[in-house]
């Protein structure tokens, strides 16, 4: 396995434990529902066709981090010493053999055991009679010809401010930007607590970096959530996003596919702007468009009595500051981007078509590299856990001049200097001397 998918496992096992290990501490009872919720819950384990999560399991991750300092890395996996023997296994097959059924209700069992061989999630020298399957089918209480499921949907609302944060897009109108009509996009975040706007802004696009832009401004205006909740799009499943999340200890949480009901907060907040600002609203142009919205947020929304709590947004998100979570003094370096890259014979890496120099003693090495986009000059290098400072631009001119000693050392040389030309008459080159 390598570096890169051990750290996805850990960033995804992180995402399941991170409820559990957040800064409020949780009652035995409080934590031990939450750990069976998440054993009967399906889930998409990366590098596995697997989709749940014994309660000993998510038990044991909790121990991993806690041991190894409350760090994310703790919970990557380490190589295993039995690796190529035979282990006897069969709560995975039955585990299989329902999460299937469950997955596709009305098939029946001869076609049930066809799939599970096509997606080989049956282990060689497991045979499943069909009598079988219907034993195992009735003690694990999957219907054979079950009804449609009931979803229990309930209303819920964070004890906190900055327990949950919910996070979405929403279709503004258009700006004329450079002389052209352009469409803008509202990307905001709403604390679930309080309804109170950490951040929102007016993009010409919904990309990752518009996000991350939004995001980065939330933090520092309001500190750091315990949980992010956001919907299934692609900016939202990156593993750069992934990873911030994880670094500043907080739980990155998925909308289930088709269900926004989930996100209920953040699109009422959107109606309340279609229907209260966007109507009021008489610019043109992005920036007045944002200093409209933010000037509304401040001295309207977050004033005024919600429909919902009873109280101002700011007035309750204010009630219990001494629990919030304030941003660490190296906030920047979370958002970097990460990189991994291995270095060349001739020291050399290249970054978006752009050649560097990585210190000699890592020739040959997989390395991971920290950089801003903005910043693209100025990338940390990462080894094994330890800092090797940042590359160097390659300068191939100074390469030119570099005398390189059996020891790894390097010696500037004097550059030679061009002959001089003969005072009134042009250097003749040839078998005939001067002339």
């Amino acid at each position: 396995m390598t570096d890169e998918q051990r750290e996805e496992l850990a960033l995804f096992r992180f995402g399941v434990i991170s409820d559990l290990v957040g800064a409020t501490r949780l009652d035995y009872g409080v934590q031990e529902r939450l750990i069976e919720e998440k054993s009967r819950r399906q889930w998409s384990i990366p590098q596995s066709n697997r989709t749940r999560i014994s309660a000993s399991t998510i038990r044991r991750w909790v121990r991993m981090y806690e041991r190894g300092g409350r760090k994310f890395t703790a919970l990557a996996p380490v190589v295993r010493s039995d690796r190529g023997k035979s282990r006897r296994v069969d709560d995975e097959t039955i585990l299989a053999l329902v999460t299937l059924k469950k997955e596709k209700p009305t098939l029946p069992v001869n076609r049930l055991l066809a799939e599970l061989a096509k997606k080989q999630l049956l282990r060689p020298g497991v045979i499943l009679a069909p009598s079988t399957v219907y034993r195992i089918l009735k003690n694990e209480g999957v219907s054979i010809r079950p009804s449609a499921d009931k979803v229990d949907r309930r209303k819920y609302e964070a004890e906190f401010p900055n327990d949950i944060w919910q996070s979405d897009v929403m279709h503004g109108p258009t700006v004329m930007v450079d002389g052209k009509q352009r469409k803008t996009y509202l990307i905001a975040c709403i604390d679930d607590h309080s309804r109170l706007l950490p951040h929102g802004q007016f993009y010409l696009s919904e990309r990752l970096s518009c996000w991350l832009d939004l995001f980065r401004q939330a933090l520092l205006t309001r500190g750091l959530p315990r949980k992010l909740y956001v919907d299934n799009g692609a900016a939202f499943r990156t593993r750069h996003l992934q990873r911030i999340c994880a670094s500043l200890g907080i739980a990155l949480i998925h909308t289930p596919p088709y269900t926004p009901q989930g996100r209920g907060k953040i699109e009422r907040f959107f109606r309340t702007v279609r229907a209260q600002f966007l109507t009021t609203f008489r610019g043109s142009d992005l920036d007045g468009l944002n200093l409209a919205f933010s000037n509304w947020v401040s001295n309207d929304y977050h004033q005024r009595k919600h429909s919902g709590t009873g109280e101002a947004p700011l007035n309750r998100f204010a009630r219990h500051l001494e629990l919030l979570r304030s941003v660490p003094v190296d906030l920047e370096d979370h958002f970097r981007k990460e990189l991994r890259r291995r270095v060349a014979k001739d020291r050399t890496v290249s970054i978006n078509g752009r050649l560097f120099e990585a210190p000699t003693m890592l020739i040959g090495e997989y390395i991971q590299l920290l950089f801003h986009e903005d910043k693209p000059e100025r990338v940390q290098i990462f080894h094994q856990g330890n800092s090797y400072g940042f590359l160097l631009p390659i300068d191939l001119r100074i390469n030119c001049r570099v005398k390189r000693e059996k020891d790894g050392d390097r010696v500037l040389v004097a550059e030679p200097q061009p002959a001089r030309l003969l005072q009134g008459r042009l250097p003749f080159v040839g078998g005939g001397g001067e002339r």
